[in-house]
């Protein structure tokens, strides 16, 4: 019979790439503390929220990120022209996670030669600021196959960074 490992027991590998998380605007203090906790799983190494998003000093924010943010360099209420500009100037690919007119699938997108990378997510309600879309290097959907036409932003993160490091 399998046993399950415990935490001390598990051993994860590190990925080659540099990856920093961007969350526009995000509303929900679950939601932030969610995405530092799947960013750092998967091996980024910085999060930054975009415009008025709940801080740490929430106590959801701090209870759903399990004390991610330990290993993480954060940053809040962060101007998107600033960061935009600081990120092209630094060598990163600025990938957008979100559904438009003309976004690709991410299981078709070569990663492999990209090293330093920019994942930008949108906010609860109403997704990436258009004003940053334009301003992205790719902009990338994931195929669902159920009645819903989007799903939590929190997951889409995860199966962004899945499809990224895989």
């Amino acid at each position: 019979m399998p046993t399950q490992l415990s935490h001390n027991e598990i051993k994860n590998t590190a990925t080659n790439k540099e990856i920093i998380v961007v969350a526009d605007e995000m509303r929900s203090p679950e939601n932030v503390g969610m995405i530092l906790r799947v960013s750092e799983a998967f091996g980024s190494k910085k999060v930054i929220f975009l415009g008025d998003s709940p801080t740490l000093e929430k106590r959801k924010v701090k209870r759903t990120s399990r004390s991610a943010e330990k290993g993480l360099a954060v940053s809040f209420n962060q101007l998107p022209q600033e960061i935009i500009k600081d990120l092209k100037a630094r060598g990163f690919k600025l990938i957008g996670i979100e559904i438009t007119d003309n976004s690709s699938a991410i299981k078709e997108y070569d990663f492999s030669k990209i090293n330093k990378l920019a994942v930008f997510i949108g906010n609860e309600k109403e997704g990436i600021n258009s004003a940053i879309l334009k301003q992205l290097d790719s902009i990338l959907h994931f195929d669902l196959f159920g009645k819903n036409s989007s799903i939590n932003v929190v997951n889409a993160l995860s199966v962004a960074l899945y499809e990224i490091t895989r």
